[in-house]
């Protein structure tokens, strides 16, 4: 099992495929349109509490760095 699918999941079945927290129907989206609205994590977690604060941050690497990659191959 890779770092990713433990954290993320994407099916079909569960919201047409949108990437979710691994044992939630939570998208990630959900977690950056928090944080792009100025939430904080906290209050994203208090909000949706299927999703542990460690999967939060594992996916907030994650985007660091797919970000970070993608930034060294331009």
């Amino acid at each position: 099992m890779t770092a990713t699918s433990s954290v993320l999941h994407s099916d079909p079945d569960i919201l047409g495929g949108t990437p979710v927290f691994v044992g939630t129907r939570v998208s990630v989206s959900t977690l950056l349109e928090y944080l792009e609205a100025g939430d904080t994590l906290h209050e994203f977690l208090e909000d949706f509490p299927s999703v542990t604060r460690e999967q939060a941050v594992a996916a907030l690497e994650l985007a660091k760095q797919m970000l970070a990659s993608h930034a060294h191959s331009d």
